[in-house]
């Protein structure tokens, strides 16, 4: 029997997609568009969707998004991810995931990893604008936090947002610090310390503005649940 978990297919020669990594993770290989050309975000993406049946880019800009419509017409951009989208993974059952950003200037983050969530077959829901200078806007909330399998929990400034969240709730969570905040954030290097630092047990932190991870992440649990419900 044909093993295809270390397929590979050359796309000219700059890329060689790795058609078996769902067989292997449980997702298909993302396309980071940034520093590549359109021309070449959309040789990829046109390759992974004719092997895969659909195809998710991230980072993108307009014009990777016009060079991605021209060879495939069903081709979604949205600017305030920056995903490019083809179709979607089968729609999974069982299992919710939210996305909290404390912020609005934290959307295009959590955007990102409420789309890939959501390509790659989940529930997701989404609470936007929830930060710790107003805490009341959370905690009429905390039902819905409880009743979650997964938060992603996004936030720049000071990044104090996942550690309330985790002392809050029993759910996993994953945090995301942004690049969002004045000088002293460094880039969201102050938030991310702060998440790294959480005195909230259980709080899991990846790398600054890295919605994509977060959703990876998210995605692997509620994969190990569904896992684990059809065993009983």
């Amino acid at each position: 029997m044909t093993d295809h978990r270390h397929e590979y297919d050359q796309v000219d020669d700059f890329a060689r997609l790795d058609v078996g990594r769902e067989a292997r993770q449980g997702m298909p290989e993302f396309v980071y568009a940034e520093s590549k050309t359109p021309e070449q975000v959309g040789a990829i993406l046109a390759r992974m969707a004719a092997r895969l049946g659909c195809a998710l880019a991230t980072r993108a800009t307009p014009a990777h998004a016009e060079a991605a419509r021209a060879v495939l017409a069903e081709a979604v951009y949205d600017p305030i991810s920056r995903l490019i989208r083809v179709g979607a993974m089968p729609r999974l059952e069982g299992g919710l995931a939210r996305v909290l950003a404390a912020g609005t200037s934290d959307l295009p983050v959590a955007e990102e990893a409420a789309g890939a969530l959501d390509f790659l077959g989940n529930r997701v829901e989404r609470l936007y604008d929830v930060g710790v200078a107003g805490l009341h806007r959370l905690l009429s909330h905390v039902d819905e936090l409880a009743d979650s399998d997964v938060l992603i929990v996004v936030a720049g400034m000071e990044g104090a947002l996942p550690t309330l969240v985790g002392g809050l709730v029993d759910v996993p969570i994953v945090a995301v610090p942004t690049s969002v905040g004045y000088g002293a954030s460094f880039g969201g290097l102050s938030a991310l310390l702060g998440m790294l630092n959480s005195c909230a047990p259980g709080v899991s932190v990846v790398n600054i503005d890295n919605g994509l991870g977060a959703a990876a992440v998210a995605h692997r649990i509620l994969r190990q649940l569904r896992k684990r419900h059809a065993r009983f």
